[in-house]
């Protein structure tokens, strides 16, 4: 018998698969941020060099496929797609929230299969903050354990969580158990905003608490709020409809995030990353890599190919983008200039960064 958890995560594939559930009035930024063109990059395109080391792992491209999915026994065929894909080109690869694997065992399959189809890539693991006092570190050794993950994400979903009927609505002592979680693992820890964004203030706090790294989950992707308010009505209930409608685009954009935590930690850009262009962008603002998920669950679904056949694209975007800005490897796009302009510059002024409109200086935020 499937239990409520592992039925949340099918409805929740199908509807992001189905349904319009991206940020609607609020957009990741890139639209303001600008990368300097050379008309003589003096390279040759075929021959840039795309790899990063990432968090102790080579990669062949500074991009993951974000957490998806697991814990039902239909989104076993779609992890392996994409886990087959990321294999194939070299990328990491994020699971979903393995909650469901800890309320059921029996859906550990689902999970697991990412790493038996790749066994070389950069996985990580995925566990709430909102349930990790419930698991302890003991319960978190055996979801990494599950999946021979290279890293933890630990995700901080409180607006989905505030707005789902049976959401955990208790985020004290998070931090604390963060902090404990760094200090007793084998592995990097990631700390993994799903769709609101991280500001400077809790940058720092997780700086503190000894994560290794920062996913800022920005606004301007997949809302965990829209998506609620398709299973909100779906179940009738219109509490929690209102409280998704209002939320649909709460939180800091993705683009002023990126530049609101850097704390002198890898940064990964989430949230309405859908370009090899916004790729580049994000790693000249700082990022040490990008991810998205969106783009590739409708063709999961349909196989690993497909799930190629996308991410291909925007690998070849992003090599085009880096040849145009005269970029032989990842190192020379961090250093090479951008130009921030639009609300994302009113934002970080109003929020006291001193950003002008010029080559944004890498340490001077």
């Amino acid at each position: 018998m499937i239990n409520t958890t592992s039925r949340r995560k099918i409805e929740h594939l199908k509807l992001c698969a189905e349904s319009p559930v991206e940020a609607r009035g609020v957009s990741a930024g890139f639209e303001d941020v600008t990368l300097i063109h050379r008309a003589l990059p003096e390279l040759n395109m075929d021959e840039l060099d795309l790899t990063v080391d990432f968090l102790g792992k080579r990669m062949q491209a500074p991009f993951l496929i974000a957490s998806i999915t697991g814990g039902h026994p239909d989104t076993l065929p779609v992890n392996a797609a994409l886990a087959a894909a990321a294999e194939e080109l070299g990328v990491g690869i994020g699971v979903g929230s393995q909650r469901a694997a800890i309320d059921d065992p029996a859906q550990e399959d689902s999970f697991r299969v990412v790493r038996d189809k790749a066994p070389n890539a950069f996985v990580y693991g995925n566990v709430g903050a909102a349930q990790i006092r419930q698991y302890g570190v003991e319960g978190v050794e055996k979801l990494i354990e599950m999946i021979d993950a290279d890293a933890l994400a630990i995700h901080l979903n409180f607006l989905q969580e505030a707005i789902q009927p049976e959401g955990d609505r208790d985020a004290t002592g998070c931090l604390d158990m963060i902090a404990e979680i760094c200090s007793m693992v084998r592995i990097p820890v990631i700390a993994k905003e799903t769709g609101a964004g991280i500001s400077r203030e809790d940058a720092l706090l997780l700086h503190k608490a000894g994560v290794s790294a920062i996913d800022v989950g920005g606004v301007g992707g997949t809302s965990w709020a829209g998506v609620e308010v398709y299973r909100a009505k779906e179940s009738k209930d219109p509490v929690s409809e209102r409280l998704g409608e209002l939320f649909w685009d709460f939180g800091i954009p993705t683009v002023a995030s990126l530049i609101e935590s850097r704390v002198s930690l890898p940064l990964i850009a989430t949230g309405g990353v859908r370009t090899g262009l916004d790729i580049a962008k994000s790693i000249a603002l700082g990022a040490s890599a990008a991810s998205a998920a969106l783009p590739f669950v409708g063709p999961s679904l349909e196989g690993k190919e497909s799930v190629v056949k996308v991410l291909s694209c925007m690998l070849d975007e992003f090599r085009a983008a880096m040849f145009l800005c005269g970029c032989a490897n990842i190192q020379a796009l961090h250093n090479s200039p951008v130009v921030v302009t639009g609300w994302t510059l009113k934002y970080l002024e109003q929020r006291g960064f001193n950003v002008k409109d010029y080559s944004l200086p890498k340490n001077a935020l």
